[in-house]
This record gives structure tokens, C-alpha cells and sequence, in this order.
């Protein structure tokens, strides 16, 4: 892939992430408002069930079976590239139809488990979904494959565009039949997002196939796989993959199934499962944000770290090592620190408390600050994992997924106790600065390479804290003076405006200032960026050198 392709792909999969992100954060403001806390405790317990069983039900095969089609694609062998399609295709069925049923049966015992045995409506709502979520996820694999990311952006947004609406619709029409019919109906959008997803894909591969009709019928040198050689390739490929992939997803659904026995003991059944709502329905969609680019950055490193470490250039390894890691923190910390420091606008805008809950006002910001704050280490662990995959270093990577999600049930049940709530999401960034360190250490031993000279943390540090101190100051006068239409949702919506913006542009001007960011980091910078960014550094450049 070339490096325009490159950095195509990675920003076509970033703008739809970005889209898809937006608009499932914009479908929770309504659902918040017709499930309020409770509902949203069973929706987002079904959602994370379903998230999990889906990772398993592909094991991984996407990626791997990206490798397998580029690397047939690249020498012309075009049939045999379709050969691999078809069985990967006809795997993803049988998952399905298997992995439907699986959901379907366990959802009562999964919401008892959880202490919330009205989401079983919710769960086996959200079941049928994944017959066909497979068959989506090993088309954009295929897509992936052949350097075509098109499809997937585009599928990815009319999904979540037909989630949306779905899943707003008959939340509204089966609220007159109770709560727990509300939820299963919100739950039910996600089926009508899969249905779309799939016209997309099956439209694309139709086009694909159509063009390609006379390449795919045989060709000289071709192989003839058997369906158990392709097999056999394909999970000896995808299952460290999936272990590392359902890594986050399982996180969030241990939390699902917690916090609701840990924390009723203390605060009661009622607000335990408020606080669920409120991580689950707020917290978690918010916290995702800031790991958009740190995922595409993650897909797109792979392959040129793969490509480096094969040729034994353990200088270009190191370098380009220490290069995403960089980007990854650099780009990651931003979005952490403008949704931290807007917190309480930005969930009064988005959510709202239309109950009037004591609870959702005293701990919905703090709440969604102290899981973004994990984010960043979430970030680092993601991107660090990656490169580790591209040198084939799948065992430690497992083995550190296995160590941080023990660290994560063993904090859990050691901080709740004490910290309740926030314990739980302390547990959670536990988990991610241990296998952080885990991964960072293993590749320590592989190759020399440094993510950022002391000086630069200090200047990271220092931008920080200014832009914490400077946020808490500008919420308590947002909070005190600026309520310019005297509503209570559009006040903080513009109190979000100021806040967001300010700490958005105080970042890379202090980066610049505390010289954390020079000239010479234009190299690690996408070519868009790099001419959006290059008058302002030559600018500074210049002047440092006058002085």
C-alpha cells in the first residue's frame, strides 16, 4: 500500500468512526430521555453482551483475512483470493446463526447475573443482529484486503444512521408498554442497522464482482484451497487477534455485570443501577472519543511495521516505533483533556437530567471525567499492542491481555469497596497501565527506541496542568456568569462552546511554546496536516532561530 493510499484509508475509516461516534453519542441524548437511567442500564447491558459475543463470533477473521486477500490480490491470484472470501463468508453464517441462538438462551441468565433481570427483553431484542453483523465484519475485511476503504467507511455511517433512527423509534413506540419494552425496542435499532450495513456491502461486492467477472473464473498458477488449508490459515491468524481485540469491549462488559452486585450493598439496588446507567449510557460513549485516531493510527502501522521487521531493519522498527507512539499520545491527549475539562456542560447538553436525579447530578461529570482520563493509557496500550502485532509478537500480547483483565477484576472487587464507583473505573485504568507497561516493556527488549525526550514530558506535563487549572477556572465562571437564554440545556451548550475551544487552542499552543512540538515532528504528521501545521512551525522556526 502506498502512502497516500495509506493515509487515505486511515482518514476515511477516521472521518467514519468520527461520524459513526457523533451519531451514536446524539442517539443516547433521546434514549436518555425515554429509558432514563434504569433503561439505559438494560440497553447498554445488552449492547455490551452482544459487543462481546460478536468479537467471538468473527475470532478475528477480518484482520486475518485482510492479510490473506492482499497478499493473493498483490500477485494476481484473484480466484484464489475469492476462494478465501467464500469460506470466511460461509464460516460467518454458522457463527452467526449459532452465536443468535447462544445470545437469545442466556440472556435471562446473563441479567440475573448482572442484578438487572428486566434487560432480557433488551438482550434477546438485540440477538438477531448478529446473523448478518458477522457476514458485515468479514466483508470489510475483504474490502480491507483490497485497499478498498470506501465501502466500510460508508456502511459504517448508514449503520449507525438507521440505529439511530431505529432504535429512537421504537424506544418512543413501546414506551406506553413499560420501560423494559422501551429498552428491548431501543435495542432492536441495532438489527435495522445491521440490514443496512449489509445492502451497503453486498451493493459494493456486487460492483466488485461484476467488474472483476472474467479475472475470478481461473487463472494460471492459481492454487485450489481446500476449504480446511484456508481454515487453518485464517485461525492460526485470527485468534491472538480477537483475545487482543475484545480486550476494551470485555472491560466495559465486566463493569455491566459489577457494578449493580458490588456497589448495592452500599448505596442501594436503585441508585447502584443509576450509576450503571450513567457509566454504560454517558461515561463510556463519551471516553470513546479520544481513541477514534489511535485506532486507525493502530490499523495503519501494522503493515509497515510488519513490512520493517521481516527485512531484520530493526533501526526502521525502533523508528517508526517511537513514531506512533508519539502521534498517539500527541493526538490522543487533546481530546482527553477538552472532554475532561467540559465534562459537566457537555453532559448537561448532550444528556441532560430530565428526572431531576440527585444522582445523575452529583456524579454524571466526575464519572465521565475519571473513565476519559483512562482513555489516554487505553490509547497508548492499543497502539503499543499494534506494533506488537506487526512483529508477530502475539503470545506476550495475549499474555498481557490476560494479566490486565485479572488486574481488572481484582481492583474491582479491592476499590469498590472503598471508592465505590470510581474504584470500578480506577480498576479499569489499572488494567490499562498494566498491560501499557507490559507491552511497552516487551518491546524494549526488541529495539532501542524513545517515545519523547525528558524535556518534552515535562512540556506535556506542564500543558496539562495549565489546561486542567485553566478548565476547573473557566467551569466555575461558565458555570456562575455565562447563561445567556436562562434554559438549562442550551446554557450549557454554549458553556461547552467556550470551554471545548479554549482548551482545544490553548493545547497546541502550549505544546508550541514549551517546544513539546517542533519542526522536525512534521515528518510523523500526515501529509493534510503537515501543510496545515507547517506555516505556523516554519514561522516558529524561524523565530527561534532569530533568537
Amino acid at each position: 500500500m502506498s502512502k497516500d493510499s495509506l493515509v487515505k484509508g486511515t482518514l476515511i475509516l477516521t472521518i467514519a468512526a468520527l461520524v459513526a461516534r457523533a451519531l451514536g453519542v446524539v442517539q443516547r441524548v433521546p434514549l436518555v430521555y425515554l429509558l432514563q437511567e434504569k433503561g439505559m442500564a438494560w440497553y447498554g447491558l445488552s449492547f455490551n453482551l452482544y459487543s462481546v459475543l460478536l468479537v467471538v463470533a468473527t475470532a478475528g477473521v477480518p484482520s486475518a483475512l485482510s492479510k490473506m486477500i492482499s497478499e493473493r490480490t498483490a500477485l494476481g491470484r484473484i480466484a484464489e483470493a475469492e476462494r478465501v472470501y467464500s469460506a470466511a463468508a460461509l464460516f460467518s453464517l454458522g457463527a452467526g446463526i449459532v452465536m443468535t441462538a447462544f445470545l437469545y438462551a442466556l440472556a435471562p441468565f446473563s441479567a440475573r447475573i448482572a442484578g438487572l433481570p428486566e434487560a432480557t427483553g433488551a438482550i434477546r431484542a438485540l440477538a438477531p443482529a448478529l446473523l448478518l453483523f458477522p457476514l458485515i465484519a468479514i466483508m470489510r475485511g475483504y474490502f480491507q484486503g483490497r485497499q478498498n476503504m470506501l465501502p466500510n467507511g460508508l456502511s459504517q455511517i448508514i449503520e449507525q444512521i438507521f440505529r439511530v433512527a431505529a432504535s429512537v423509534l421504537f424506544a418512543y413506540l413501546l414506551l406506553g408498554r413499560g420501560l423494559e419494552w422501551a429498552a428491548a425496542g431501543a435495542s432492536f435499532g441495532g438489527v435495522a442497522g445491521s440490514i443496512a450495513a449489509v445492502a451497503v456491502m453486498l451493493f459494493y461486492a456486487r460492483k466488485l464482482r461484476r467488474s472483476e467477472a472474467q479475472r475470478t473464473l481461473a487463472e494460471p498458477g492459481s492454487e485450489v484451497l481446500t476449504y480446511r488449508t484456508i481454515y487453518r490459515q485464517l485461525f492460526g491468524l485470527s485468534i491472538p487477534i480477537v483475545i487482543f481485540s475484545v480486550t476494551v469491549t470485555l472491560i466495559y462488559t465486566i463493569d455491566s455485570m459489577l457494578v449493580t452486585p458490588l456497589l448495592q450493598g452500599t448505596v442501594g439496588r436503585d441508585q447502584a443501577t443509576e450509576l450503571l446507567g450513567i457509566l454504560s449510557g454517558r461515561a463510556q460513549s463519551l471516553a470513546g472519543i479520544p481513541i477514534i485516531l489511535a485506532v486507525a493510527l493502530s490499523q495503519s502501522i501494522v503493515p509497515i511495521i510488519s513490512a520493517a521487521y521481516s527485512k531484520k531493519d530493526l533501526p526502521q522498527v525502533a523508528g517508526q516505533t517511537s513514531r506512533v507512539l508519539q502521534l498517539a499520545i500527541l493526538s490522543g491527549l487533546p481530546a482527553v483533556l477538552v472532554i475532561c475539562v467540559a465534562a459537566r456542560p457537555i453532559n448537561g447538553f448532550i444528556f441532560g437530567n430530565t428526572t431531576g436525579s440527585a444522582v445523575v447530578d452529583a456524579h454524571a461529570a466526575p464519572i465521565i471525567i475519571a473513565l476519559t482520563v483512562s482513555a489516554i493509557f487505553q490509547i497508548v496500550m492499543q497502539t503499543s499492542g499494534a506494533v506488537l502485532m506487526g512483529m508477530g509478537r502475539m503470545r506476550i500480547l495475549v499474555w498481557a491481555v490476560v494479566v490486565g483483565i485479572a488486574v481488572k477484576l481484582i481492583g474491582s472487587y479491592a476499590l469498590a469497596p472503598l471508592f465505590g464507583i470510581y474504584g470500578i473505573i480506577g480498576a479499569t485504568a489499572l488494567c490499562f497501565v498494566v498491560m501499557t507497561a507490559l507491552n511497552v516493556y516487551t518491546l524494549k527488549k526488541e529495539v532501542s527506541f524513545r517515545i519523547l525526550r525528558f524535556s518534552r514530558w515535562t512540556g506535556l506535563a506542564l500543558t496539562t496542568i495549565v489546561i486542567a487549572a485553566l478548565g476547573f477556572g473557566l467551569d466555575r465562571l461558565c458555570s456562575t456568569y455565562v447563561h445567556p437564554f436562562g434554559t438549562l440545556r442550551w446554557d450549557d451548550m454554549v458553556q461547552s462552546v467556550i470551554q471545548c475551544a479554549v482548551a482545544a487552542a490553548a493545547y497546541p499552543l502550549l505544546l508550541l511554546l514549551t517546544r513539546t512540538l517542533t519542526l522536525s515532528d512534521l515528518e510523523s504528521l500526515p501529509g493534510p496536516l503537515r501543510r496545515l501545521a507547517g506555516p505556523v512551525l516554519r514561522r516558529l522556526g524561524r523565530s527561534a532561530q532569530a533568537q
